[in-house]
């Protein structure tokens, strides 16, 4: 979800690289997943300087062949880990916004800050090396498809509660809850606090969140 503009060349940001194809049948999208999961351990494990294509295909268990199938180069690689990050969170804030909430607003902002806590800590080192290291590989904001999909969920949900929240730009206030929520949950995880208790953690987020929306 991090959007930062390319450091090597902020007023030119280079293109992204991008994968030779995109898999179709069931096999090849399981031997991709295959692929960008060993490229996230190996990542994880060795950094960008000790990872290459020779060893995530070791790793996947396939030829080095199948990985230039579907990615040219490691660039590629990392810029397809971003992408599925986009989507997985895409998909955890679909989830839990999809659900009733016995109480209403705080209920959600609560359930999603829970929701990508929990999908940032199943792996936090990967995440500590996509966001510190590599943020030149994420895709703008605008184009990507899963930030839109987020966007529209929340920005669809503080709709619902128009009455109940203080800001009256929706476009804003979507904008300052998902960038808010998305630096602290960074800080949570990345950088975790060992001072506090993360129940105590996550609470102060939603409070921070919430007052922000209810706040005149």
């Amino acid at each position: 979800m991090a959007r930062i503009e390319n450091s090597h060349s902020a007023a030119s940001p280079r293109p992204l690289p991008q994968p030779r194809k995109t898999p179709r049948q069931a096999r090849s999208l399981a031997m991709v997943e295959a692929i960008l999961e060993a490229t996230a351990r190996v990542l994880a494990e060795r950094g960008y300087a000790g990872t290459n294509t020779n060893v995530v295909a070791e790793r996947a268990g396939v030829s080095v062949g199948s990985v230039y199938q579907y990615f040219p180069n490691k660039d590629s690689l990392v810029t397809a880990l971003h992408e599925r990050h986009g989507a997985q969170m895409y998909a955890a804030i679909a989830a839990v916004l999809a659900a009733e909430r016995p109480d209403g607003l705080q209920g959600h902002v609560r359930a999603m800050v829970r929701a990508l806590l929990a999908a940032h800590r199943v792996a936090p080192e990967l995440h500590r090396v996509l966001e510190r290291e590599f943020p030149f590989f994420d895709a703008p904001r605008d184009q990507s498809v899963a930030d839109g999909g987020i966007f529209q969920q929340v920005r669809q949900l503080l709709e619902q509660y128009r009455r109940e929240i203080a800001p009256r730009d929706l476009d804003l206030a979507t904008w300052m809850l998902l960038q808010t929520l998305e630096s602290l949950v960074h800080a949570t995880v990345i950088d975790p606090p060992s001072m506090f208790k993360p129940e105590a953690v996550e609470a102060a987020i939603v409070q921070v969140l919430m007052g922000y929306l209810r706040t005149p």
